[in-house]
């Protein structure tokens, strides 16, 4: 009897390329967790909740460049380029970990991911595809310093065009700082009419608009440089709506549904002025094309792409990129943990009323500005001397830990949203009899008819900075070489009488900060 034995099953080898890489993947991932959850708390708020689309964007992008390349790689595709950049990122994170900084973390992710594509595909198939990846970066949140100075930058700009609109509807209406007066109201351009919460979609879809149009380059570059002014003249135009309804029909048209609706209008607009400026930029060249056909949306074949991952080849750099990453990860995990714990301080709560005269009362801040200020510890103070023409104000914010994006911004963000105008601003040297000069900042504000002087610096951990920057950047170094991340801001105000030299303000303060700041070393230590 002749018997046929069962054809033998075709054995499919374990993609041992694609295995190597989410092995990577997996070690790099703790080096990346302060990132992860840095960028779910930003994602959370109104100005990064788009946030989340963006990785899927860039995938989009990523299958869709993979429709132009090849099939096959190159025999031996050079891929050391990425274990370098792989090196660098990691270097990047571990840095920004121990300082606590979430934002070098994040940045550093998108390091990674460029790092994994050349690692992948090789240098030559993998740097054709630096798009995707770069547009990552609309998922990540801004710097906090960075942050604020483009909210009041965008604040004053969206003020001064809102209200001219609102006086091209022959309405009466003063400015003051980014205050609109409207007689009857008030409206203040918060910081989430700032125009933070559409930029950053807006630079993200006009950047997408740029890769998916078929056109010259300096037609992508105009969709996409066009996209911040837009976000400006729309929410100012936003603005000057709000304020003429409000006149019209009340404050209450100024909240509820309508500002939630207008945000979805003024980005509906932006999307529909950039698809107008492409059909515009189309008629500029020699064969024009529909915008169906000028924009290159082939969302087909994605499944037969996404099945090239299983075709990943090892590499040998793959394997070092494995290797180096595990022995970075155990080296990593035997490193002691910072601790940025600041040294033992007296709460401000305990700051003497009484100063050589002077008799002071404590006003505590609205619950509001409470929450934006995000103090570990603060003094509003209002000081007055029966010798003296005018009281002083000392407000003194105290942070615990400024590594985890909450801190010290200046007052140049604060001054506009109470109605105040900075006329004056210069650095000021100070001498007073128990420490050696130091520079303050020195501002004259006004509002209306009233002025006032103001004194601030930032003191962080001994030494007093008029430059916020120099101070975040001071909060990097000692984070790493002292352990210490806490920082204090220092304001003293006073008002200037009508009929009052300003030297007189300027002698005032210097002698009530003479007096007041030893007291203050005890709850701001070196």
């Amino acid at each position: 009897m002749i018997t046929t034995s069962p054809p033998l099953r075709e054995v499919r080898a374990l993609p041992w390329g694609t295995l190597g890489l989410l092995t990577l993947a997996v070690l790099s991932h703790p080096f990346f967790a302060l990132g992860f959850a840095s960028l779910g708390a930003a994602w959370s708020t109104p100005e990064y909740s788009h946030g989340p689309l963006i990785p899927l964007i860039s995938l989009y992008l990523f299958a869709r460049e993979l429709h132009h390349s090849p099939l096959t790689l190159e025999a031996r595709p050079q891929r050391w380029q990425g274990v370098a950049v792989i090196a660098v990122a990691l270097a990047l994170a571990v840095f920004g970990s121990r300082a606590q900084i979430a934002d070098f973390v994040t940045y550093a992710l998108i390091v990674w991911m460029m790092g994994a594509v050349l690692l992948s595909m090789g240098w030559q198939a993998g740097k054709r595809h630096w798009k995707p990846v770069l547009h990552l970066i609309f998922m990540l949140p801004l710097p906090q310093i960075l942050y604020w100075k483009l909210t009041i930058a965008l604040q004053l700009v969206s003020s001064e065009l809102g209200v001219m609109l609102v006086r091209a509807a022959d309405i009466p209406v003063h400015l003051s700082g980014n205050v609109i007066d409207l007689g009857v109201y008030k409206l203040q351009v918060a910081d989430a009419c700032s125009g933070l919460r559409y930029l950053f979609p807006i630079l993200s879809f006009s950047y997408l608009f740029g890769i998916l149009y078929r056109g010259p380059f300096w037609h992508k570059a105009v969709l996409f440089v066009m996209a911040a002014p837009l976000t400006v003249l729309l929410n100012s135009l936003r603005i000057g709506m709000v304020a003429i309804l409000v006149d019209a029909y009340g404050i209450e048209q100024a909240e509820g549904f309508l500002h939630v609706f207008e945000g979805w209008v003024i980005f509906g607009a932006a999307i529909a002025i950039l698809s107008l400026t492409a059909i515009g930029l189309q008629r500029l060249v020699a064969e024009p094309k529909p915008l169906s056909e000028a924009l290159d949306l082939d969302y087909r074949r994605f499944a037969p792409e996404a099945r090239r991952l299983r075709n990943l080849a090892p590499s040998r750099d793959l394997g070092l990129a494995v290797v180096l990453t595990g022995v970075a990860l155990a080296l990593w995990s035997g490193l002691p943990q910072m601790t940025t714990l600041p040294p033992e301080r007296a709460p401000l709560s305990s700051f003497p009323t009484q100063i050589d005269g002077w008799q002071g009362t404590r006003r505590p801040l609205e619950p509001a500005t409470e929450t934006v200020l995000a103090a570990s510890d603060y003094l509003n103070a209002v000081y007055t001397d029966p010798a003296q023409d005018a009281p002083v104000n000392l407000f003194v914010a105290w942070y615990a830990d400024q590594s985890q994006g909450d801190g010290i911004h200046s007052p140049e963000v604060c001054l506009p949203v109470g109605g105040w105008e900075v006329s004056a601003f210069r650095p000021h040297r100070i001498a007073l009899p128990h420490r050696a000069p130091f520079e303050v900042n020195r501002a004259i504000i006004t509002k209306g008819l009233n002025r006032q002087l103001v004194y601030y610096w930032f003191d962080g951990r001994g030494r007093a900075m008029t430059s916020d920057w120099r101070a975040k950047l001071s909060v990097i170094v000692d984070g790493i070489t002292r352990g210490r991340t806490d920082g204090a801001l220092v304001r003293y105000v006073t008002p200037i009488r009508r009929d009052e030299d300003i030297r007189a303000a300027d002698r005032r303060l210097t002698r009530f900060i003479g007096q007041s700041l030893p007291r203050l070393s005890a709850s701001i230590p070196d």
